[in-house]
């Protein structure tokens, strides 16, 4: 798989070859350092595109995911059990007997 390299990227591996040049050093040496500047710049852009593509597809999973819980949520109605519906009424039928026998004891 041979990778277009950019002339931006060309451009940028030249200068920094010619910036870091020994003094005596042939064209040619310095046009093999720039080369090797630029593979050096086109992998590094993979990666980072590898790392982007892997991150936005994380990102894509937690909205879906966000996305799913409300549904999730809505589709299951709440059942209650039998004895959180008789529990209220329980608790009025105490209460109730508690106020009888206070007013039976006082009278």
């Amino acid at each position: 798989m041979a990778q277009q390299i950019s002339n931006e990227t060309k451009d940028e591996a030249m200068k920094i070859a010619k910036a870091t040049q020994k003094p005596g050093q042939t064209k040619e040496q310095t046009k093999l350092i720039a080369q090797g500047i630029e593979k050096g710049i086109a992998e590094y852009k993979k990666r980072q595109k590898s790392k982007a593509r892997d991150r936005d597809k994380q990102r894509k999973q937690v909205l879906k995911e966000k996305q799913r819980q409300p549904v999730e949520q809505l589709s299951e109605p709440r059942q209650e059990t039998p004895t959180s519906r008789k529990l209220p009424w329980l608790l009025l039928a105490l209460s109730w007997l508690g106020f009888i026998g206070f007013y039976l004891l006082n009278h």
